[in-house]
């Protein structure tokens, strides 16, 4: 067909067969087409939704429940209720304050001083797994309610709230001065324990081992602890009732008993006890002093009184710079199994609250009998004995 400017255009002229074909091919190159888009769509929405950031939480650390309101204003709307241990997701930040939600999907506005951030949370559960497999020294009923401190010092962190009443593990002891907020490394002392001569006179006087060593600066206790769903954390000593047999806890003779280990069981049917047994202990005894640079400074041993059915002393040992923890068993001496315990006592003259800063020898005793007696090393002498750690041994006698 000509246009008149010598250019022939040719008509196309299409056939049912011709009109179907192009169909099919327009058909294919369309769903071509939309997997060629689709595609790249689905992986770039893949790696979005990989590169969003990890859910953010905190946990409730407050005495007592507290309210999460609708707004940071002075005067707003709660939300929701929550307690100590509660976790919540964080959707906002604002200066002072976070913008939470609760499991529950309710959301509100909290205070940031209300709550422990997840590294907190997480350092508490790194010192629980750390202590998980510590030796127990002794059973402890906390006084009031108070908080689990990630470390010794009522400046630290602090989470789990426990109730008054709660009988609690002691894992560990620490001193830190009464003003300061952690642990601050004390150097071992230098005194010498007085012994023999010496120390008798200074007992006469009224001061034993505790005031040669004690520090010049006001300190408080703290223990390590662990409830029975496995909380761990720092609390102050003078919260703490040590849980101790009241049989034996009435002749502590103004000393504090820190540890009580049953040696072993005796039968008397007079005793009013069940079954007729009666618990034989091994005692770990302490002055009423925080901030000592030691774990311990006496042991003493119960035992029964068949005949009067009343308990007796039948070893002590004063004046020790020892340090937990102190382990009982069985052994056999040939007649056979009997009680035997061990205490770590320092050896040198330098002593401190780290029982790995300083020397120490650990001494071995077995109950034959009434009879306390040490139980040498293969090889060892009874003058090997460290002048620190000579026993007196005494057969049974009343302890009123």
């Amino acid at each position: 067909m000509s246009t008149g400017h010598g250019v022939v255009r040719r008509a196309w002229v299409l056939y049912p067969a011709h009109i179907r074909f192009c169909r099919s091919i327009s058909t294919g190159f369309c769903v071509t087409a939309l997997l060629t888009v689709f595609i790249p769509l689905v992986g770039c929405s893949h790696l979005h939704l990989h590169s969003r950031p990890k859910a953010e939480y905190v946990y409730v650390a407050t005495r007592q429940p507290i309210f999460l309101r609708d707004r940071v204003a002075t005067v707003s709307n709660h939300t929701a209720q929550v307690r100590n241990g509660e976790r919540l997701q964080v959707l906002e930040h604002m200066r002072r304050f976070l913008k939470v939600q609760t499991a529950q999907g309710v959301v509100g506005w909290v205070e940031e001083a209300s709550v422990l951030n997840a590294a907190g949370y997480n350092s508490f559960l790194a010192l629980r797994a750390q202590h998980e497999r510590d030796p127990v020294i002794s059973h402890v009923v906390l006084r009031n309610d108070m908080y689990m401190h990630l470390a010794p010092g009522v400046k630290t962190e602090h989470f789990y709230l426990i109730p008054a009443n709660t009988r609690l593990e002691m894992l560990a002891r620490a001193s830190v001065p009464k003003a300061g907020g952690g642990i601050v490394p004390q150097a071992a002392s230098t005194a010498k324990p007085q012994h023999g001569t010496r120390r008798r006179k200074r007992l006469a006087q009224g001061s034993g081992t505790s005031d040669v060593l004690m520090s010049a600066v006001p300190m408080e206790d703290w223990w390590l602890v662990r409830d029975s769903a496995g909380h761990t954390g720092w609390m102050q000593s003078r919260q703490l009732d040590v849980d101790i047999p009241d049989d034996i806890a009435q002749y502590a003779e103004g000393q504090r008993m820190v540890g009580a280990y049953v040696l072993r069981m005796v039968s008397d049917p007079a005793s009013g006890r069940p079954g007729g047994q009666v618990p034989e202990y091994v005692t770990i005894l302490t002055p009423y002093k925080d901030g000592l640079p030691y774990d311990f400074d006496q042991v003493r041993v119960f035992t029964w009184d068949t005949r009067h059915h009343r308990y007796g002393t039948a070893f002590r040992q004063r004046n020790l710079v020892g340090y937990f923890p102190v382990t009982v068993g069985q052994q056999n001496f040939g007649s056979g199994l009997e009680p035997i315990f061990s205490i770590r006592v320092a050896t040198g003259q330098s002593v401190g609250t780290n029982a790995g800063a300083v020397p120490t020898e650990t001494l071995t005793y077995r109950l034959e009998g009434n009879i306390v007696r040490r139980v040498l090393p293969p090889g060892g002498k009874a003058a090997a004995i460290s002048q620190g750690a000579r026993q007196k041994q005494h057969r049974v006698h009343s302890a009123s």
